[in-house]
């Protein structure tokens, strides 16, 4: 009898997910990604129209990186179908989940619903090697928005989490410029340990007017409109961040600046809203 998994949502991570496991000889059910073109007529993929029709006979369901971006909804990027928290884990009742970056109240809605939990980004190793891969796509962005090199440009990075570190050293092996802010006292000595430049990101305002690109790795609001409006126009700003995102995006339009919210990275590169 062979194994049987369902993929509900997510990017194109999930996309080559399905069809490893499909090679594999494993039977995948999906659903929320009926527009990826890759899935479609393979061998051992059923690409299903109900979500009850692809969680029915499995026993392990695997969702997206983050599960949820606006804590209602599963992540559909190969989907116009919406698919509510809530009807979700009332249908995996009994069953294993596994999925990244799960809030605290779809934790207590699993354990409501007898579900086994799995939040691969607590696995250390595999939140790195994830770091790694948003890190090498927020310098391909970088290259790809700006008419200047990596070497000698001024990059700021808000935030020194995983992401923000890895992004640093590879930046700076590129002989960019590399600052960093944040807020703690142990996160500004654990930069000037690395030998990076850097600021409190509570105090930024004019100091912003200095940097080429700024990629925001925080998922809280800080490049507000008494920040950006010191930013220039031909800086490069990037946001990592899962939603709400760091970067107060009505107000980049506003001022014409150059913009790029690289959600679900690493899959691909979005394109600039530069106006």
């Amino acid at each position: 009898m062979k194994t049987k998994f369902a993929i509900i949502g997510g990017d194109l991570r999930m996309i080559k997910l399905a069809k490893l496991l499909a090679k594999e000889k494993t039977i995948v059910y999906t659903y929320g990604l009926e527009q990826a073109q890759e899935l479609k007529n393979k061998e051992n993929i059923k690409i299903c129209c109900e979500l009850n029709e692809a969680i029915q006979d499995v026993e392990t369901i695997i969702g997206p990186i983050p599960f949820s971006a606006d804590g209602k909804n599963i992540n559909t990027k190969f989907s116009q179908n919406q698919i509510p928290l809530q009807e979700l884990m009332e249908k995996t009742q009994n069953k294993k989940l596994i999925a990244g970056n799960i809030k605290q109240d779809v934790q207590e809605l699993a354990q409501k619903n007898k579900i086994e939990l799995i939040d691969i980004m607590n696995q250390e190793e595999l939140a790195i090697l994830n770091a790694i891969s948003t890190a090498e796509g927020a310098i391909e962005i970088a290259m790809q928005n700006t008419l200047k090199t990596i070497h000698g440009s001024n990059i700021l990075i808000l935030g020194f989490g995983r992401i923000g570190k890895i992004l640093a050293q590879k930046l700076e092996r590129l002989s960019a410029k590399v600052t960093c802010a944040v807020r703690k006292q142990e996160e500004t000595a654990w930069i000037k340990a690395y030998g990076y430049k850097e600021t409190n990101i509570n105090s930024l305002k004019e100091n912003l007017a200095q940097y080429d690109i700024i990629i925001n790795t925080v998922p809280h609001l800080i490049l507000t409109t008494k920040n950006l409006k010191y930013v220039d126009k031909e800086t490069v700003i990037i946001d990592l961040a899962s939603k709400p995102g760091g970067v107060d995006e009505k107000e980049v339009e506003k001022l014409g600046l150059k913009f790029i919210w690289g959600l679900a990275l690493p899959r691909k590169s979005s394109t600039s809203h530069d106006s």
